[in-house]
């Protein structure tokens, strides 16, 4: 059989805090290019799902454990990876717990959404964006097909 040729699959995940009042969100900024700060996440191995995958890959670089609550939504872009054709499921999650920067995050930052840094990699600026319109109940997914 011929398999086609088709864009790489990762999970990433905006992790809310639930143990602190004002539910901040958990930031890495990568180790490896491209450097800057994202929400955590990767590429989903052969074998697993993408829920599994956002859930591993969440405790490879926060250590923090999750609990998955909601599909923001699916990413795809094709230019949104510099490294090439990358589609993205995105996930909410919750979590409990002081992160710490693992794997290939070289830093770790406990946020309010109101204060991103400037130099988000990705389309990570869209999917944020994306989010707080989820919590102020404006964003459905599925609603808006960017293209």
């Amino acid at each position: 059989m011929i398999r086609p040729e088709t864009p790489l699959l990762a999970a990433d995940i905006i992790i809310e805090l639930v143990d602190r009042s004002d539910r901040p969100i958990v930031l890495i900024k990568r180790k490896y290019p491209p450097v800057g700060w994202a929400i955590p996440g990767g590429f989903v191995d052969i074998g697993e799902s993408v829920e599994q995958a956002a859930v591993r890959e969440a405790k490879e670089e926060t250590a923090l454990e999750v609990t998955l609550t909601k599909l923001l939504g699916i990413y795809s872009n094709p230019g949104r990876d510099s490294r090439g054709h990358t589609a993205s499921a995105v996930f909410i999650a919750e979590a409990s717990g002081q992160p710490s920067a693992q794997d290939d995050a070289a830093d770790i930052a406990v946020i309010d959404i109101q204060a991103l840094p400037d130099d988000l990699v990705f389309d990570h600026n869209q999917i944020l964006a994306d989010y707080v319109s989820c919590k102020r109940g404006s964003y459905i997914p599925g609603d808006v097909i960017k293209k």
